[in-house]
C-alpha cells in the first residue's frame, strides 16, 4: 500500500488576499457581523479616527479579538497574540493586525466596563432576532476561583495565630544574639540573624496592617492578592473565588443577564438578578424561577410584589424531609390570639422578636406542661419548653409553597433544570474555564460578560446557521 507523503519545498499557489482563506459558512464570520452590530457609543468606545497622537488598534478589531478568543478558550493574551501568527480565522478577522500581548492585555485592563457591557448588547441583539423571549426567566449561580490562592485570606484567628509565631521566633533570634560575643560582630552570623530579624519585623507589621483593615471594614476575611474576592465553599474544596450569577430565559435557553459577587451562597440575589434582567428586556417578565438555594423570603417578596410568578421551593421543601408528628407542620396558628397550638392543644404564646433572624418566637405559657408531656423528649428536649419560630412574613412563604406545589409551576421548574445548567457547563466544561484571570470586581465581571456573549453566539450559530446569522444582521 501506497502512502501519501508531504513536501514542505514543493511550489503552490496561494489565494492572494486573506479573505479567501474562510469560507462563506465559518462560524468567525458570524462573530465579526455581531462585533461590527454592536452600538460603540453605548458601550462606552469613542471611535474617532481624528484623534491626535499616536495610532492605535482599532477598537472594534481588538474587542472581536477578545471575543473570538474566549468563544474557543483562548483567553490569555500571550495565546491571542499566538494565534494571530498561526490561524488563519484570527488572521482574517483581525485583517492581518498583529498586536502584542502586552497590547492585547491592556486594552482588557483599560476596558473592564466597556467589556461589561458587551452581554447587553448581545442580548438585546438576540431579543431584535426573536431568539429572547422574556417571559419566564431562570436564575442560577456557580462558584468559580479568583486569581487569588486561599492561603493569602486572613481572618481574625489566622493573624492572631501567626503574630504569636512571629513574636516568637523574634525573642529567639534576639536570645541568639545576645550570645554572640561582642568581638564577633561584623561577622557573617550576626548579619543574617539581623536580616532575619528585620524580615521577621517587617512581616509583624504587615499582618498588624490586615488585622487593622479587618477591623475597620468590619470584614471576616481579606485575601491580599484579590481584596475583592471571597472564600468560596465547593465541592473541591475551600478556595478564594467569587458567585457569577445568570438569568437565563425559557425559550432557546439564551442568557439575559450575568453578574459576579463576593458572597458564598445565593440568598440576597434573587430580587437583584431578576431587575437586571428586566432592565436588559426593557419590559418585566411574566414568570421567574430559581432553586432552594436562593429561598430567601424577603427576597422573593420584593419580585413576587412586582407581579411576578416567583417558583422557587423552601429549603424543606427540597430537602423532601417526611413530617414528623411533632414538626411545626403540624402546629396550628391561631391568627386572632397570635398563638400556635401544639398537637397535644396546649397553646405557644408570643414571645419576642429575634432581629437577626428575623422571626417571632413561640413559647409555651408554662414550661412543667411540656416536663410532664408524655411526648418529652420527643416533642423537645428542651428544660424550657417547645419553642416555635414563624417570620415576620410567614404568610409569603406559605404562598410561595402552595404555589410550587402547583403542577404548571412543576413543569416550569423541571424545564429550569435543562435551561439554566447548559450555560455553566459550557463555559466550565467545553471552555475550560476553573478560575478568572482578571482580578477585582470589574475584572471578573468583565470576563464574565464576555463568556455569557460567547455562549449566546454559540446558540445563535446553532439555531440559525452562520450565514441565516450573518445575512439577518445584514438587515
Amino acid at each position: 500500500m501506497s502512502y501519501r507523503i508531504g513536501d514542505r519545498e514543493q511550489n503552490g499557489l496561494f489565494p492572494q488576499c486573506i479573505e479567501d482563506y474562510v469560507k462563506p459558512d465559518d462560524p468567525v464570520r458570524a462573530y465579526d457581523s455581531i462585533v461590527e452590530s454592536m452600538d460603540f457609543s453605548k458601550l462606552g468606545i469613542e471611535l474617532n479616527e481624528d484623534k491626535v497622537g499616536n495610532p492605535e488598534y482599532d477598537p472594534v478589531a481588538m474587542l472581536k479579538l477578545l471575543v473570538y478568543g474566549y468563544s474557543y478558550g483562548i483567553r490569555s493574551s500571550r495565546k491571542l497574540e499566538r494565534a494571530l501568527y498561526h490561524n488563519v480565522s484570527f488572521m482574517w478577522l483581525m485583517g492581518g493586525l498583529k498586536p502584542d500581548h502586552k497590547t492585547i492585555a491592556e486594552f482588557r485592563r483599560k476596558n473592564k466596563k466597556v467589556l461589561e457591557q458587551v452581554l447587553k448588547q448581545c442580548a438585546r441583539l438576540c431579543i431584535k432576532l426573536n431568539l429572547i423571549a422574556g417571559n419566564t426567566l431562570f436564575v442560577d449561580g456557580s462558584k468559580i476561583r479568583a486569581n487569588a490562592s486561599i492561603k493569602n485570606t486572613w481572618d481574625k484567628a489566622k493573624c492572631e495565630k501567626y503574630l504569636k509565631k512571629i513574636d516568637k521566633h523574634i525573642e529567639a533570634i534576639l536570645s541568639e544574639c545576645e550570645k554572640i560575643d561582642e568581638r564577633e560582630e561584623g561577622q557573617e552570623s550576626l548579619v543574617e540573624m539581623e536580616k532575619e530579624l528585620k524580615d521577621k519585623e517587617n512581616l509583624k507589621s504587615k499582618v498588624k496592617k490586615i488585622l487593622k483593615e479587618l477591623e475597620d471594614e468590619k470584614e471576616k476575611s481579606k485575601n491580599t492578592t484579590d481584596t475583592e474576592c471571597t472564600r468560596i465553599n465547593s465541592i473541591q474544596g475551600s478556595h478564594a473565588g467569587y458567585n457569577a450569577q445568570s438569568v437565563v430565559d425559557e425559550k432557546h435557553g439564551l442568557i439575559v443577564n450575568v453578574d459576579v459577587v463576593s458572597e458564598n451562597n445565593d440568598l440576597n440575589q434573587f430580587a437583584n438578578q431578576i431587575d437586571q434582567a428586566n432592565k436588559t428586556l426593557g419590559k418585566k417578565c411574566d414568570t421567574a424561577s430559581a432553586d432552594s438555594g436562593y429561598a430567601d423570603t424577603d427576597e422573593l417578596e420584593k419580585i413576587d410584589n412586582q407581579e411576578i410568578k416567583v417558583i422557587v421551593p423552601s429549603q424543606r421543601q427540597a430537602s423532601k424531609r417526611k413530617v414528623k408528628p411533632f414538626d411545626k407542620a403540624n402546629f396550628q396558628y391561631d391568627k386572632e390570639k397570635n398563638c400556635y397550638i401544639c398537637p397535644e392543644g396546649q397553646e405557644l404564646r408570643y414571645s419576642h422578636f429575634a432581629k437577626l433572624e428575623k422571626h417571632n418566637a413561640y413559647l409555651i405559657s408554662d414550661k412543667s406542661i411540656c416536663l410532664r408531656c408524655l411526648y418529652f423528649g420527643e416533642c423537645t428536649k428542651s428544660k424550657r419548653g417547645r419553642v416555635v419560630t414563624r417570620l415576620h412574613n410567614e404568610e409569603m412563604r406559605e404562598k410561595l409553597e402552595a404555589q410550587y406545589k402547583q403542577p404548571e409551576c412543576q413543569e416550569i421548574y423541571k424545564l429550569r433544570k435543562q435551561r439554566v445548567e447548559l450555560p455553566f457547563g459550557h463555559i466550565k466544561r467545553n471552555l475550560r474555564v476553573n478560575a478568572f484571570l482578571l482580578r477585582g470586581l470589574d475584572g471578573v465581571k468583565a470576563e464574565m460578560s464576555l463568556l455569557a456573549s460567547c455562549f449566546n453566539i454559540s446558540r445563535m450559530i446553532t439555531l440559525l446557521g452562520v450565514e441565516g446569522l450573518v445575512e439577518k444582521l445584514a438587515i
